[in-house]
């Protein structure tokens, strides 16, 4: 089987690519990839001279370009990874993301179509369900997004939609929680608090710290997608969560103990606009369908994560130093 993965420099983009090469040797591979602030060849870097995976610099939004790739690969699935995804830049910058989430994911779906693609996987996130006080979402809950990010997010994901009720492509959308591990930029709250924690400095928490999320540790995250690409049933959607819900507060205090720092070290910031309070997600379908649960208990993950971030300051020490991060940083605080 021919894979297109797209935004494959990412976090769970590269996750997933090298769990796919590991898994199945008769697999190839072609990353498309802009190379953005977060598109880090180095995240790679171990597969790049494997004969089953090729690397294409390029903007899912270039219809010329993507079209092409399409026409030469001739790919049997498409798996959309690709995405602005940062809720604080969404903000700041909320065109980029409707460009890319929105005009790129359309591009994406013209040429599956065009080039009749036997799959593709749309890969978004529960932030498109909004934020809810009881219970959990399923994949029938309306989508109520509150970020600029998440609004781009849910609207790629009604596109993916249409084209199945239209054109009765074979499309799926799997929509996960937040998932942390190894390479994820130092942005995100989890490696950007370990990475801060490391050099000596405060960790920023926004407003009271009650705010809930679900983590889902990447591989368990890449497992389920792997699962719904090979027998996921055409048109529908499936969540994904790591049953591991916190406030960010209990996440910052698990932070803190395993590094062997104390309460001083978190440094309270004014909310961001439109926080949503919680998260959750009913994830009942891909486990009955799949037999899929998350095997990464959250205090084994985050020891994972937090030891790859020691081991591997020269990765993350670089990043932390950019232009824009300074920026992000700047802008983060002082609102």
């Amino acid at each position: 089987m021919k894979l297109l993965i797209t935004g494959g420099l990412g976090f769970i983009g590269s996750n997933f690519i090298r769990l796919i090469l590991r898994k199945y040797p008769g697999y190839k591979v072609i990353n498309l990839d802009k190379m953005t602030y977060a598109g880090n060849p180095e995240n790679l870097r171990d597969i790049e001279n494997d004969p089953r995976y090729s690397f294409v610099k390029g903007d899912i939004c270039d219809e010329k370009l993507v079209n092409e790739v399409f026409y030469s690969e001739k790919p049997d699935a498409v798996l959309n990874f690709a995405a602005e995804s940062h809720v604080d830049r969404s903000i700041f910058d909320a065109f980029s993301f409707v460009k890319t989430d929105v005009l790129g994911t359309q591009n994406l779906l013209s040429a599956s179509k065009l080039y009749d693609v036997p799959r593709y996987i749309q890969i978004s996130t529960d932030e498109v369900y909004g934020s809810i006080e009881d219970g959990s979402f399923s994949e029938k809950s309306p989508l109520n997004p509150s970020s600029p990010y998440s609004a781009s997010k849910a609207a790629a994901d009604m596109i993916v939609n249409s084209y199945f009720v239209t054109y009765k492509m074979p499309v799926l959308i799997t929509r996960s929680s937040n998932n942390y591990g190894p390479n994820q930029y130092p942005e995100k709250v989890i490696p950007l608090f370990v990475t801060n924690l490391l050099e000596g400095k405060k960790v920023p928490l926004y407003g009271d710290g009650l705010n809930v999320r679900d983590w889902i540790y990447v591989l368990d995250n890449c497992e389920a997608i792997d699962l719904v690409l090979h027998k996921g049933k055409e048109g529908e959607i499936y969540n994904v969560g790591g049953e591991c819900e916190l406030p960010n507060i209990e996440l910052t205090k698990s932070l803190l103990k395993f590094l062997g720092k104390d309460e001083s070290h978190i440094e309270y910031v004014k909310d961001r606009p439109g926080h949503d309070r919680r998260y959750s997600l009913n994830c009942d379908k891909i486990k009955k369908e799949f037999n899929w649960e998350p095997k990464f208990h959250f205090d084994y993950g985050i020891y994972l994560t937090a030891d790859w971030y020691r081991e591997n300051e020269w990765w993350w020490r670089p990043l932390k130093s950019g232009e824009y991060l300074e920026y992000y940083k700047q802008q983060y605080l002082n609102r």
